[in-house]
């Protein structure tokens, strides 16, 4: 079998999978099939993804299931304000020979769950900077590879401010997507209430291996794409920087600062996967379209007069698309 029979074996198997675990977790996970298909977008990947929405809309249940049907390590890390780089990272302790021995933290896992990620300050927000972009630890000046695949999938609340301590935007960089979770439609949260006061007990079946998982991203680099596109996406990009040369009027007009080359990067990466899920092999302009928002929606910074006039990230980048 060629090379290129081969990559259309493993993107057949790959849109096959994903309808699978798109099945899988909708048996625990009612609705929210526009954020499932995008969290499997970051995963296939490598990247990692900011879930966003108010409390009880099953943010929680969501990832777990994920990692459940992926077949991989969770690990929840719960960010308090008294939380340390240490409780996430591990540390050095003296064993009974009183040797130092490293106890690795909870970030030795595949799957992380950092739960209100906003809700620490920003010395513990940092330690999982060095993970997320080299998936290692530096500790005691040992560095620790961490397994793949490794994804870190942060949880933020937008009601509550007090207490909490915004994302630098360096960190908000790392995260592939911001995914914004939107209230249940009557029917789903029906249908939610029914199967959550029930006895029943819903889990998640093992659908996919860490090594289909690896495959899978090593395929998603593969996939060929247009010139046409990669312009599209260029231009884009460039349209959200304001006052630069290709700069939208509308960005000028309401925008502080643009995305920077990592969101291209991404916004390639989005559509690649995006279209294979769709079991196409290439992807198009309006596979970059459909993931535009939660690639952009962190990496614009809106001026005062957006602000003023109520502009939110999402109505500017319509108006850019």
């Amino acid at each position: 079998m060629s090379e290129m029979e081969n990559e259309v074996e493993v993107a057949n198997e790959l849109h096959a999978a994903y309808q699978k675990l798109e099945q899988e977790i909708g048996k625990v996970v009612i609705g929210q099939k526009e954020v499932v298909r995008l969290l499997i977008t970051s995963i296939f990947c490598g990247g990692h993804a900011l879930l966003v929405g108010v409390p009880g809309l099953a943010k929680t249940l969501l990832v777990h299931t994920m990692a459940q049907s992926l077949g991989l390590n969770f690990s929840r890390i719960q960010f308090t304000p008294d939380l340390m780089p240490s409780d996430v990272l591990g540390a050095e302790t003296l064993d009974q020979e009183r040797n130092f021995r490293f106890i690795k933290g909870p970030i030795f896992s595949n799957v992380i769950l950092a739960d209100e990620i906003n809700r620490t300050p920003p010395k513990t927000q940092s330690a999982l900077l060095e993970a997320m972009q080299e998936g290692a630890v530096t500790t005691g000046g040992n560095n620790y590879i961490l397994d793949k695949p490794f994804f870190v999938l942060a949880t933020q609340n937008p009601i509550e401010q007090e207490g909490t301590y915004p994302l630098p935007e360096a960190q908000l960089d790392r995260f592939m997507f911001m995914i914004k979770l939107n209230y249940p439609s009557l029917q789903e949260e029906l249908s939610i209430i029914k199967q959550t006061t029930s006895g029943d007990d819903y889990a998640a079946g093992e659908i996919l291996t860490k090594e289909q998982i690896i495959k899978f991203q090593k395929l998603v680099r593969k996939v060929p794409v247009a010139d046409n596109v990669f312009e599209y996406v260029v231009n884009l990009v460039h349209k959200t920087r304001p006052f630069t040369e290709n700069a939208d009027p509308i960005s000028n007009e309401y925008l502080e600062w643009g995305a920077g080359p990592r969101a291209s990067q991404f916004l390639i990466l989005a559509a690649k996967c995006n279209a294979l899920l769709k079991g196409k092999y290439s992807p198009d302009i309006e596979d970059v379209r459909e993931v535009a928002k939660p690639v952009l929606v962190h990496r614009i910074v809106k001026n005062f007069k957006a602000e003023a006039e109520g502009k939110t990230e999402e109505t500017i980048i319509d108006q850019l698309l």
